[in-house]
């Protein structure tokens, strides 16, 4: 049995797989490591974008490029590898051509064309395969939170993001809003912006705010597409979000047809939509139930009169109200970032 230090393994595969954030959508962001019986590291890779190489090829290619042999060894991939002839051809029938001997798998593809085929092929084919403990398998699936929605869903993971006064305000009456939270918050805000396949908003903040919403803060390689809802055409020509980089374009549906929405933009293979409005559209999500995620940043700062996070339907009772569970709480420069999801 190979002697390696498997904490070590999954922190390196994991660290891998996160470089694919911003690169291999609408494909999962998989990190691959291939290590000799003694923890040697022979090669390492991460999927390329769509239509490239998924991360077993690449640590593969690593590892020739490095002189490694890499018969006998273990790789250690954070999700199985694929079964079926995509864009490219099967992965386990790479690894078993090169002849490892052993893959450790952080979590099953949720994809119906492998979601345990992968697994069943390398087996068949003499490699010993094991799933990693629960806390490694969380890790990979929340890396990979919206590939897990839209093939289990049919439709993308939604994070609503928002930026709030200590007393829950979004802007001024007026709309004013730059700004509530400093640079370093601004600049996380862009990392999560670069985890998603598109981003939303309405035409209503287009108007009052002219936005870019595109990812300029963060290196990225892809730009998010950037997606306006306007059911009455109000769009401008002119309007900064319909400037590269990037590719942009209104949507005509109203509120009531958001679902439909996403279940389209799955179809489309966004895995994860990013949602950056006012107070009306954010309601609509809301009173909908379709946010999967909260992302607040919360300033250290009183408005007073202002914007709510969101226009929400009147409650007949407390008992009604929708309850959220805290995933984490983390201090950005002066400002807080908290993300919750739906109990």
């Amino acid at each position: 049995m190979p002697h390696f230090d498997p904490a070590g393994a999954w922190r390196r595969a994991l660290h891998l797989a996160e470089q694919a954030i911003g690169l291999s959508d609408p494909n999962p962001r998989v990190g691959c490591v291939l290590l000799s019986a003694d923890g040697n590291e022979l090669g390492a890779g991460h999927t390329q974008p769509a239509g490239q190489a998924h991360a077993e090829v690449m640590a593969l290619l690593d590892a020739a490029r490095r002189g490694n042999d890499v018969r006998g060894a273990t790789a250690v991939v954070t999700l199985e590898p694929c079964s079926h002839h995509g864009r490219t051809p099967p992965c386990c029938d790479a690894l078993i051509a090169a002849g490892v001997a052993r893959v450790l798998v952080a979590v099953q593809d949720p994809n119906p064309l492998v979601a345990g085929q992968g697994a069943a092929r390398l087996r068949a084919a003499g490699i010993s395969v094991e799933l990693a403990e629960p806390l490694v398998a969380d890790a990979a699936r929340e890396l990979n939170i919206g590939f897990f929605s839209r093939m289990q869903r049919g439709r993308p993971f939604v994070r609503l993001k928002s930026a709030i006064s200590l007393d829950g305000r979004t802007a001024l009456p007026d709309g004013r809003s730059q700004w509530i939270t400093g640079e370093a918050a601004r600049a996380d805000g862009h990392a999560w912006r670069k985890r998603a396949g598109a981003i939303l908003t309405g035409i209503g903040t287009v108007l009052a705010d002219d936005p870019r919403l595109d990812v300029r803060l963060v290196p990225t390689a892809r730009q998010p597409l950037r997606l306006v809802l306007d059911p009455h055409g109000r769009l401008p020509a002119a309007a900064r979000i319909l400037q590269p980089p990037g590719e942009a374009r209104a949507i005509g549906p109203g509120r009531a047809d958001l679902p439909a929405l996403l279940d389209d933009l799955g179809r489309q293979g966004i895995n994860e939509l990013h949602v950056e409005a006012g107070p009306t559209l954010s309601g609509a999500f809301f009173d909908a139930g379709l946010v999967d995620e909260l992302l607040v940043y919360q300033a250290p700062m009183l408005i007073g009169e202002g914007r709510p996070l969101a226009a929400l339907a009147p409650l007949a009772d407390l008992g009604q109200a929708r309850r959220w569970r805290l995933v984490e709480a983390v201090p950005v420069g002066p400002d807080l970032r908290l993300r919750l999801r739906p109990t």
